[in-house]
């Protein structure tokens, strides 16, 4: 490996391991877990309406902590959940600019996939927008990549590749495309359900 290449090798991992310290797992009683990212460092978590579900549930943090998470809000429309865990100094995910997202950029998706904690997988961006009427879930935004989304990405950040997160992870489209909510959705859902994007307090 030439010197440019092992330089941009360890940068790239670098980036993505900076992401991965804010990766969660979220379960809800029923068998396998889903994906959340720490949005607040007071203990506010990000993940997918579906992956909550009705349940009791309970986060794993990186350093092997298992809490109990409240409810803070939900939107199925948007399939986004917000949860609080009593937790502070948590490691959060840098925030970047999904508006500013176009096809051929690099991503990566970080979640669970069946039970692999903390797995990575890389891809790039295939489309933005809402005009994607072979998707199920109706109109609304997304950012669609090629890359194997498969069960417990759901919830987990999707970064570019600066390590920012521009997405939730949400939804396999196909074999090789999957979707996430973009994060500036996620800013105006939390806006919506709790006042701010990043609130002060949570209690």
């Amino acid at each position: 490996m030439s010197n440019v290449l092992r330089q941009l090798n360890d940068e790239v991992a670098g980036l993505v391991d900076s992401a991965r310290h804010s990766l969660v797992r979220v379960s809800n009683g029923r068998h396998g877990a889903g994906a959340g990212t720490i949005w607040h460092p007071d203990g506010l978590v990000i993940t997918n309406a579906h992956v909550v579900g009705n349940g009791p549930v309970r986060v794993g943090l990186p350093d092997g902590r298992v809490l109990p998470a409240r409810l803070l809000a939900q939107d199925t429309d948007h399939d986004l959940a917000s949860l609080r865990i009593d937790a502070n100094g948590l490691p959060t995910v840098a925030v970047g600019d999904s508006k500013s997202l176009r096809p051929g950029q690099w991503v990566s998706a970080l979640g669970h996939p069946w039970g692999v904690v903390g797995a990575l997988t890389t891809g790039v961006v295939i489309g933005i927008g809402a005009e994607w009427p072979e998707i199920p879930q109706g109109r609304r935004e997304w950012v669609l990549v090629n890359l194997h989304l498969r069960p417990g990405h759901s919830g987990g950040p999707l970064v570019d590749a600066h390590g920012r997160l521009v997405g939730i992870n949400t939804i396999m489209v196909g074999p090789d495309i999957g979707g996430a909510v973009p994060v500036h959705v996620v800013k105006a859902f939390l806006r919506q359900a709790l006042g701010s994007v990043e609130p002060v307090s949570l209690n």
